[in-house]
């Protein structure tokens, strides 16, 4: 399972170290692709295997949404390999579709890690705080209590 907040670097070539703790939980190589709300997701390649598998089995691209995801879903990821360092290169069209410069922000959600520029990270917290509260409690309440 993938948790914690972590505050990488991107450098000067797209590279983004990836904390030791989030490595040593990911077996192999991993898979980048558009996340929701201008955000990269990070999915262990075995995990994304499964989940690319299931949505190109069960969504069909003549379905306007179910288009609309394979195409800004699927077709943009692309699978990177781990450097000597730890570090993986995020693929130029990705950073451009995230907005990543060099500030970056690792969420790790469980089975994936959202990758955000940290302004747009922070531009999002403040845009959700309201809503957050709302649906935290209708949420949590449900689980918790």
């Amino acid at each position: 399972m993938l948790f914690g907040e972590y505050h990488p670097n991107l450098d000067d070539k797209g590279r983004l170290m990836v904390p030791v703790k989030v490595r040593s939980a990911i077996a192999g190589n991993v898979a980048l692709t558009r996340g929701s709300d201008r955000c990269l997701w990070l999915f262990p390649a075995e995990e994304w295997l499964q989940i690319r598998e299931r949505l190109t089995a069960t969504m069909s691209p003549f379905q306007p949404q179910a288009a609309a995801v394979l195409r800004r879903f699927v077709g943009p990821a692309q699978e990177v390999e781990f450097d000597r360092t730890g570090r993986i290169a995020v693929p130029q069209a990705l950073r451009q579709a995230a907005g990543l410069r060099k500030e970056c922000i690792m969420l790790g959600l469980g089975k994936h890690m959202e990758i955000w520029a940290r302004d747009a990270y922070e531009s999002y917290l403040e845009e959700t705080d309201e809503s957050y509260s709302e649906a935290m409690a209708a949420t949590l309440g449900e689980i918790i209590l």
